[in-house]
């Protein structure tokens, strides 16, 4: 019963200084936020914010995460049946959640103007958001590709997911930086057309030469429980495919592991990272925006055949046989009728596993 009830203190106080620092980031922006108010303000010590949370940055990721997690689902299932149509509406979407021009610089709305800032400053975060980008293009991509467009059919749709969040993150900004910039109706038109362009986007597999065949294997497979993050329901893993382990230096790898594998085999990309207090919250962030985005614009016959699982504790990864994790592991099991006959490590392991 101890124990239970100081697992409950610790959550009951994490709740607390989140709800704190959520006004203290409000009110004065991450710059000029200050643990000790955001300690005063929770009625904790210092110790006790640092308890929770590793840094100020990993704290305002986890504020921003809790936000983007907290925000209302679409009121309509989409109603787009268009590749164009569906960027039109992930523009949407998207260009709903910017502030106003004539919202206060302290309205909740602003809550997120130093993120982008703030993961440039450090290698340690914009590299892994570098790959979060990409798994979000690469996600976004394959549902365009299940949708009639003026692109030949089965085109690679990626380069086109990628401009459009490009032109939406560079919104983004300017709502912050220059108020009133810019008209929302030709962003959103400027999305849709990108589905009629031809941006010479093909898919390459990796070097061949390069990459080690995947290793016959013959062990159980019995996974835990887990979520998927992009339906924010329970992942499904006991079916036949590949489950590839992946770093958050390497997260666009899983796009090798989808193209290779045969169109019915499902594929589940567990994530890990070295600094799960720091970088788990912006996964979470990216992902959750990403999970909001294709709720509100994509079909449910579109959704790609795709799972995302942050693995925080490192207990599926272990289960798939990666005891060790970090911001570089690319690893990658095929599971067939219960239990993993081929597995692979290192570059290229997605593609290896996926090909057999």
């Amino acid at each position: 019963m101890a124990r239970r009830n100081r697992v409950e203190m610790q959550e009951q106080n994490r709740g607390r200084v989140l709800a704190a620092a959520r006004a203290e980031f409000t009110e004065r922006g991450f710059r000029n936020a200050k643990i000790d108010q955001i300690a005063e303000r929770a009625d904790l010590t210092r110790g006790a914010v640092y308890s929770n949370f590793p840094s100020k940055r990993a704290l305002y990721f986890a504020v921003l995460a809790q936000a983007a997690e907290a925000a209302e689902e679409p009121a309509y299932p989409p109603t787009a049946r268009t590749a164009g149509g569906v960027l039109a509406d992930v523009a949407r979407a998207w260009l709903a959640r910017l502030p106003l021009a004539t919202e206060d610089r302290r309205s909740a709305s602003r809550l997120g103007r130093d993120l982008l800032p703030e993961i440039l400053a450090d290698e340690r975060t914009s590299r892994p958001y570098a790959q979060l980008a990409g798994l979000s293009a690469i996600v976004l991509g394959l549902a365009l590709e299940r949708l009639p467009s003026g692109r030949p059919p089965a085109a690679r749709m990626v380069r086109a997911a990628e401009t459009a969040l490009t032109t939406l993150h560079g919104a983004s900004q300017l709502a912050a930086a220059a108020p009133g910039f810019g008209e929302p109706f030709a962003i959103v038109r400027a999305c849709e057309e990108l589905a009629e362009l031809d941006l010479d986007d093909e898919w390459a597999p990796p070097h061949l030469p390069y990459v080690s065949p995947a290793r016959p294997a013959d062990e159980s497979w019995a996974a835990p429980p887990a979520t998927d993050i992009l339906r924010n329901e329970p992942a499904e893993l006991g079916g036949d495919g590949v489950v590839a382990i992946l770093g958050l230096h390497r997260l666009t790898a899983v796009e090798e592991a989808r193209r290779a594998a045969p169109a019915g085999a499902g594929v589940t990309v567990v994530l890990v990272t070295g600094e799960p207090g720091e970088l788990g919250p912006l996964a979470r962030l990216t992902l959750t925006e990403l999970r909001g985005c294709l709720r509100a614009a994509v079909p449910a016959a579109a959704w790609p055949r795709l799972q995302v699982v942050y693995d925080e504790s490192g207990s599926l990864a272990a289960t798939a046989g990666v005891a060790a994790c970090s911001d570089a592991t690319e690893s990658a099991v095929r599971v067939e009728a219960g239990r993993i006959v081929a597995r692979a490590d290192g570059y290229g392991a997605c593609h290896a596993v996926a090909v057999g």
